[in-house]
Order: structure tokens, then C-alpha cells, then sequence
């Protein structure tokens, strides 16, 4: 069964950085535009960031991340990653990435509705 695998979560302090990575099991991630979201307890999916596939490789960052996340991917080892810098007590969630319908970027990349498949998610804790 395809599915998408995400790793890099952890407990880190305020200011401090993590790199989140998404790869494939029994599916290959170039061909897509690829998103991140993120969930907070008690709270709804949001877009964070997503990347087109293709020699553009438009990027889309969510207001609140735009700045310190870095959204990236490694064709060779059909990987994407989010490097998340200046992290914030408010950037805990667990963190998604999902595949999009396409290779463009999605018309609303902040849409869960825009993306097809999903991974179960890592967790980015940000406490002092």
C-alpha cells in the first residue's frame, strides 16, 4: 500500500531548529507537488507549506511559518524536506505531508482538499 512517511519530529526549545523529512513507501514523490500541515490539539489542519514538482519548484509558505521554514526536495533520494528555524511554543503540532493532485502547485495549497495522500504524522514539540 502506497504511503508517505514523515521523520524529524522531536523536543526541541524555543529559537532552536529541526528538519522534517517525507519520503515514500511504494510511492514516488518527484512527480507530485508535495505539502506539509500541521495539527495542534483541539485544532483544525492547517497549511504550512507545499512545493510544485518540476524544474520551477514553486514554494508556498502559510503566513505564520514564512521567513523560518524552508520547504525542499531531493529528486535523487525522492525526499522533501521542512527545515524549520526559530521555532516557536506555537509551531507544536504534529506534522503531515501529503501528496497533491499534481505536479503544479495546488490553485489553494492551504486546502487538505488539494492533496490525495497522507502520512500519519510526526511530532514537533517546542517547550522550554
Amino acid at each position: 500500500q502506497a504511503q508517505l512517511v514523515e521523520s524529524g519530529g522531536g523536543l526541541v526549545q524555543p529559537g532552536e531548529s529541526l528538519r522534517l523529512s517525507c519520503s515514500g513507501s511504494g510511492l514516488t514523490l518527484r512527480y507530485n507537488a508535495i505539502g506539509w500541515f500541521r495539527q495542534a490539539p483541539g485544532k483544525e489542519r492547517e497549511g504550512v507549506s507545499c512545493i510544485s514538482s518540476g524544474s520551477d519548484e514553486s514554494t508556498w509558505y502559510s503566513s505564520s511559518v514564512k521567513g523560518r521554514f524552508t520547504i525542499s526536495r531531493d529528486n535523487a533520494d525522492d525526499t522533501v524536506y521542512l527545515q524549520m528555524d526559530s521555532l516557536k511554543p506555537e509551531d507544536t503540532a504534529i506534522y503531515y505531508c501529503a501528496t497533491a493532485k499534481g505536479a503544479f502547485m495546488p490553485n489553494f495549497p492551504e486546502n487538505i482538499d488539494e492533496y490525495r495522500i497522507w502520512g500519519q504524522g510526526t511530532q514537533v514539540t517546542v517547550s522550554s
